[in-house]
């Protein structure tokens, strides 16, 4: 596998032109997929699913952006016999090897992700859905939407991780991450407009469960895939978490494009944002304030990011309280394998760091 495989993914044009493509030839079946869930159709979805399993000499001969559209085609069907409580790798075993191939070529799981499911997935007359239900198009946009401004975003967070804190950029930089988190919160309200917690928790959830693959089991295309906890990390994560999160984060990361996870590796161990301020906080205010004029502005423009971080956080959280409440949910915990006590969690970790850093600045004025 080249390196050029591990940047290509999630870029513009390779989005477009994964869309693009239908090497299956699944745009009429696909097309049908709501009207068969509609109907627990589970012989004709496994015949569609058999009938759709390339061969692995037709694998062999597929590009890198095909391999993906096929793996996409391939997932909603997974997903669908899934949620009418068939595995699909025990009625259709012939798939196992080609899901396999799929993902060692593509550099991810041997299953469609959130990214196939929502970047990959055509537009218009060609989008794939389990429902056809509008509330389910909102929901793909939503997490649509929100990847471009997540690519760039965690691209400027490696910037930072390479940046002096106390340089006029490293605050410039927060502030380009922080608008470009915007995208998070417009997406959550999207959601809380147009989709209802019932549609979600009773219709939508169950084509998002686990299926098994070669003996390994894979969670489906859920938006908790969607990594802001991969900014979570860069920005607080890596040195001001918990152990549940860290698992989480653990558990999420194979989820994620092949850079992504490159970025992981690199952040996991490395001192946080959060940590590299309230460090170089630590010297004496009068000799920073000379020496180190911008680090304010730094710690000002983290507080910034991290606020907007909050925001999504809480409506998300509000969100999720409402889909999982016990009279009307069907499944204890998030697709993305999160429980609500999680997200709570998060949130309060995250206001905590925010809270360090305040106080950090504020000692710093107080002193100057």
């Amino acid at each position: 596998m080249t390196s050029d495989l591990f940047m290509d993914h999630g870029n513009p044009l390779q989005i477009d032109r994964v869309r693009a493509l239908d090497p299956l030839l699944a745009d009429e079946p696909l097309g049908r997929l709501p009207e068969l869930n509609s109907r627990a159709a589970v012989a004709e979805l496994t015949a569609m699913l058999r009938a759709l399993t390339p061969g692995l000499d037709a694998v062999a001969l597929y590009s890198t952006d095909e391999c993906l559209a096929v793996l996409r085609d391939l997932g909603m069907l997974l997903g669908s016999l899934k949620r009418h409580d068939t595995e699909p790798a025990v009625v259709v075993p012939e798939v196992v090897p080609v899901l396999q191939e799929l993902g060692r070529r593509t550099g991810m799981i041997p299953r469609d992700t959130v990214h196939h499911y929502t970047t990959w997935n055509p537009t218009g007359e060609r989008q794939r859905t389990y429902t056809g239900d509008p509330q389910e198009y909102v929901l793909q946009e939503s997490v649509r939407m929100v990847f471009p401004q997540l690519r760039q975003g965690l691209e400027l967070c490696d910037m930072l991780s390479r940046t002096d804190p106390a340089e006029q950029k490293f605050a410039v930089v927060l502030d380009e991450l922080t608008d470009l988190m915007g995208a998070m919160v417009e997406s959550i309200d999207m959601v809380v407009k147009e989709v209802s917690p019932a549609f979600f928790a009773r219709d939508l959830r169950p084509y998002y469960e686990n299926v098994t693959v070669g003996g390994e089991t894979y969670l489906g295309p859920a938006a908790a895939q969607v990594p802001l906890w991969l900014i979570d990390l860069s920005v607080w994560a890596s040195d001001h978490s918990r152990p549940e999160y860290q698992e989480f984060l653990a558990h999420s990361i194979p989820y994620s494009l092949p850079r992504w996870r490159e970025l992981y590796d690199s952040w996991l161990h490395s001192p946080s944002i959060v940590t590299r301020i309230v460090a170089a906080f630590g010297a004496d205010p009068a000799e920073t304030e000379r020496s180190e004029p911008h680090l304010m502005e730094s710690a000002e423009a983290l507080l910034r990011l991290l606020r907007v971080i909050m925001v999504f956080r809480g409506r998300h959280l509000g969100i999720a309280r409402k889909a999982y409440q016990e009279d009307l949910r069907l499944f204890p915990v998030g697709s993305g394998g999160a429980s609500v006590e999680l997200l709570k969690q998060i949130l309060d970790l995250t206001r905590d760091n925010a809270n360090l850093t305040r106080g950090t600045a504020d000692e710093r004025k107080a002193a100057s």
